[in-house]
């Protein structure tokens, strides 16, 4: 877990629309709030174009933010204007890309494209200097300085992707935002890369916003997750206490999905099949997003849109199946106060 509790990142309802056209709006993210501590692996978790990715690039201010606040050790990262402002802030939040093989340029050297932000940013002296931290780096990673002289095609997936982790550590940031970075590899290179990044993170004092679709690797690397359904949060938990007790219909659907190693439990398990696809966040359900496909939706989610409200400590859900169950316990005990 994260060893102090000194937030790192605030996310305050933040909103990316991408305007479709002259009536349609397409709602990625839509009123996301969270807070990510200093030192800790905050996942980001939900089905493909549930809006997790734009997230990420939104917060890096790679899109600019349609509402909301993004905070960065206390400074919005979106009311930056000036170049040298930018320059300070790009150099403290880097990325890594979710496909190894379109986000390295295939024209450049691998000993290029790690010493980009270098060059960008100045922070070598010389070229011996500038060769001297590429060849640290590629080690870093699990590559040798002989690799700097290639290209990208020459590597496979998981080495591409060691590259890019080298590329985003290069300029030396406090916050790195790895977006799917595993899912375009070989399951049996997987875990290895998880257990670089968790290396990393140790030794450079790193902060990860972790973005998968995959709930279970999500749970190796992450303190807390965060899952988000049709650009809402729908739920953030420590990772433990998410897997052991999930509150919202869409997390306990997404967890029910993952095969457990024993296989007395697995065969005797109900899984809960969410129906229907997701809707379209062009237009996307009144009151609570998820209740077209929620086995326990009431009439208050097609008319109210939940809120995301601490349970418990740590505890966050938003669904109306709650409120409902928290407002009769406290009737109930103010019925016995009277």
């Amino acid at each position: 877990m994260a060893n102090t509790k000194e937030k790192l990142l605030e996310i305050r309802n933040l909103k990316k629309h991408f305007k479709i056209d002259s009536t349609n709006v397409l709602k990625a993210v839509d009123g996301i709030s969270f807070d990510i501590f200093k030192g800790e692996t905050f996942g980001l978790v939900g089905e493909s174009g549930c809006g997790k990715s734009t997230a990420g690039r939104t917060i890096l201010r790679l899109y600019e933010a349609t509402e909301g606040e993004v905070n960065f050790k206390g400074e919005n990262v979106h009311a930056k204007k000036s170049k040298k402002d930018l320059k300070k802030f790009n150099r403290s939040m880097q990325m890594i890309f979710q496909d190894p093989y379109a986000s390295l340029n295939p024209r450049m050297t691998v000993k290029d494209i790690i010493a980009e932000g270098i060059d960008i940013h100045g922070l070598v002296k010389n070229n011996k200097q500038r060769s001297e931290v590429v060849n640290q780096l590629l080690q870093t990673v699990g590559l040798n300085s002989d690799h700097g002289n290639r290209y990208p095609h020459e590597f496979s997936g998981g080495q591409r992707q060691r590259i890019g982790i080298a590329r985003a550590l290069a300029v030396n940031p406090d916050f790195i935002v790895a977006d799917e970075p595993i899912s375009a590899l070989d399951v049996s290179i997987q875990a290895q890369v998880v257990n670089l990044l968790k290396e990393l993170q140790q030794e450079r004092d790193l902060t990860y916003l972790f973005i998968a679709h995959d709930l279970s690797m999500v749970k190796h690397i992450s303190d807390r997750v965060g899952v988000m359904y049709l650009g809402a949060m729908a739920e953030i938990a420590t990772s433990d206490e998410l897997y052991k007790r999930p509150m919202h219909p869409y997390t306990q659907a997404l967890l029910s999905a993952i095969p457990l190693a024993d296989p007395e439990v697995e065969r005797t398990r109900e899984r809960i099949i969410i129906e229907g696809d997701i809707p379209s966040p062009i237009n996307p359900p009144s009151g609570c997003r998820f209740r077209t496909r929620c086995p326990m939706a009431m009439e208050v989610c097609s008319k109210i849109v939940p809120e995301l409200k601490e349970y418990e400590d740590g505890h966050w859900a938003a669904c109306h199946l709650y409120d409902s169950r928290y407002n009769a316990e406290n009737k109930a005990m103010e019925l016995q106060h009277h």
